[in-house]
């Protein structure tokens, strides 16, 4: 029987990027692949694109109704796939702003045959980030660490939202517990699975700047992931 993949993008004033992306993703032919995209009412017309990408390509659009954060949009998506009569085999997780490149999505399905978790690692060997100033490298790589310090994980990309889960992970890691709203939800679920003891790897990957638009990575995000941290070890 073949895998059925579903894979999530949430979008936020994406227009530019999200056609080149589902383009991308689908000229790679890969049997019973479907997405699906939740806009948070962009501003560009980024909601209305994904309706017209639809009617050529197996996409579901969830429409909200303002910015409500990564993490809340992920857990609209991952309920919505696993509610679904023809549930996914695979639930692949990446950026619309086409930092990650969906030629490394049939690398994340192999090394999904043998893991529950796949992470796309910008800090394993022949892994790289292109296009980041030396402040923006000094700080993920230091979230990195102080998130693998804290929590006492071996991963070396905790932060990455370029990432493959099989189905039964996502199923039971109780997705209305899950509290981080913005970038820390990467780690959030990471560290979720490595505590009920699924089986997580990394692959390389080459992370590129966005091409056009505005980077969503700040002060406020930077804030709530050193706390949320913190918050993960005390819940343990």
């Amino acid at each position: 029987m073949v895998a059925k993949i579903t894979v999530i993008t949430p979008t936020y004033n994406e227009a530019r990027n999200l056609p080149i992306l589902v383009e991308k993703i689908f000229a790679l032919k890969i049997p019973n692949l479907a997405m699906i995209v939740v806009d948070d009412n962009s501003p560009d017309g980024t909601g209305a694109i994904a309706e017209e990408l639809a009617k050529k390509y197996a996409i579901k659009v969830i429409h909200r109704v303002g910015k409500l954060g990564l993490g809340t949009a992920y857990v609209s998506a991952f309920k919505m796939a696993l509610s679904a009569a023809d549930k996914p085999d695979f639930i692949i997780q990446m950026d619309a702003d086409l930092s990650h490149d969906p030629a490394v999505i049939p690398k994340l399905l192999e090394k999904a045959e043998s893991c529950d978790l796949v992470l796309g690692s910008r800090y394993i060997a022949s892994g790289h980030t292109e296009n980041w100033d030396p402040l923006r490298k000094l700080v993920s790589r230091f979230g990195n660490f102080y998130a693998r310090l804290v929590l006492g994980l071996p991963y070396r990309d905790l932060t990455g939202g370029f990432k493959c889960f099989r189905r039964a992970v996502l199923e039971n890691l109780n997705l209305d517990s899950l509290s981080s709203v913005g970038y820390n939800f990467q780690i959030e679920t990471t560290c979720r699975a490595h505590q009920k003891g699924y089986k997580i790897c990394e692959v390389p990957i080459t992370f590129t700047e966005r091409r056009s638009g505005k980077s969503k990575f700040n002060l406020k995000i930077m804030l709530e992931s050193f706390w949320k941290i913190l918050l993960l070890r005390w819940r343990r």
